[in-house]
């Protein structure tokens, strides 16, 4: 019998209750698709600011005291802003928290924000770390927006990144190795340099060929060159238990120049689906460092960490919805699937 008292990752009916009793809160109703399995979606405010340097607030500082200080110019979200490449953006978040004591929180990109190479981290009031909420925290929650390839257009309540919650220190479950497929075919794409902005809130909606360039790999390698950005996938399928919850990490850099998914949530039943067979491919978002370096086929790139939940979920992962359920070598949601 699951103990919902237990430490461990809050499924979809603890976050419901936390927004219930105004843990979670926003002035905005939240949206019904908001609450994931074990994760919830967080949503761009009206403002965001164009800084010229990433800050974090430090101990007993709020970040809008630090804009204050570092912001070139505001935006207006509520019609929509582009946001362009090699840009630093601060933008406030729709969610504010008042965390009981004993729960804490990480945030962690989308994977429809990974894609498209948009690096994205959580601040808030005083926080020391990005991305780490500490236990019992009451305050805004702001998210740092540097897009990396792509310009891309936001809006008032476009999802770049997803929380977390946590009770206690739940123990790591196991840690699965996650090797790179560069068998026969299309085995990955490379960003084009020079492509149009991308609509982060139209779903289907871009000619995949304006943006990426498909990769072949020969005889099982793949070169990666510096400063380029690749989309490939895992060797093996990913299938995350019902009870549990996964974190894909990068692994120690000693062991290649290159650094693997931004975005690394995998929660609940991705990969689980009875109907259609089990396993998911992980889609890797690779982006080469200060030299060229030479993959191949099921070397060993990222780690997943499993880790428990309190109890099994109300929903599992692709009960809403979803476009990565079952997916293969997979783009963003926002472009059309390749020869379309």
């Amino acid at each position: 019998m699951s103990d919902a008292n237990r430490p461990g990752i809050l499924p979809s009916q603890s976050i419901d209750a936390l927004i219930a009793q105004g843990a979670i809160a926003s002035d905005r109703a939240f949206d019904p698709d908001q609450v994931q399995p074990a994760s919830l979606d967080l949503r761009l405010g009206a403002r965001v600011w164009r800084v010229r340097a990433s800050f974090l607030p430090g101990h007993g500082r709020r970040v809008m005291d630090r804009i204050a200080d570092v912001a070139m110019h505001e935006l207006d979200l509520v019609a929509g802003a582009v946001l362009e490449k090699g840009c630093v953006y601060i933008a406030e978040l729709q969610e504010r928290l008042a965390l009981p004591a004993g729960v804490s929180a990480r945030a962690n990109p989308k994977s429809s924000t990974g894609r498209v190479d948009v690096f994205v981290r959580l601040l808030t009031d005083g926080g020391p770390r990005f991305d780490d909420v500490e236990e019992g925290y009451h305050g805004p929650m702001f998210i740092e927006i540097a897009p990396q390839t792509f310009s891309v257009l936001v809006r008032r309540g476009t999802r770049l990144n997803q929380l977390r919650l946590k009770r206690g220190a739940p123990e790591r479950l196991r840690i699965e190795n996650v090797g790179v497929d560069l068998s026969d075919g299309i085995a990955g794409f490379r960003a084009r340099r020079h492509a149009p902005v991308v609509d982060l809130d139209k779903e289907d909606g871009h000619d995949p060929r304006n943006y990426w360039e498909p990769l072949i790999p020969r005889g099982g390698e793949l070169l990666l060159d510096p400063g380029e950005f690749y989309i490939l996938a895992s060797k093996e399928p990913v299938e995350i238990p019902v009870m549990e919850a996964a974190e894909m990490t990068p692994i120690d850099p000693s062991v290649g120049e290159f650094r693997v998914h931004y975005a690394g949530f995998f929660d609940p039943g991705f990969g689980t689906d009875e109907a259609h067979g089990k396993g998911s491919r992980g889609v890797l978002e690779v982006r080469s460092h200060e030299t060229p370096f030479i993959l191949e086929d099921g070397q060993i790139v990222a780690r997943l960490v499993y880790e428990p939940l309190t109890e099994r979920p109300a929903r599992l992962y692709g009960d809403l919805g979803s476009h990565y359920q079952r997916q293969g070598l997979k783009l963003s949601k926002h472009f059309r699937a390749w020869g379309d």
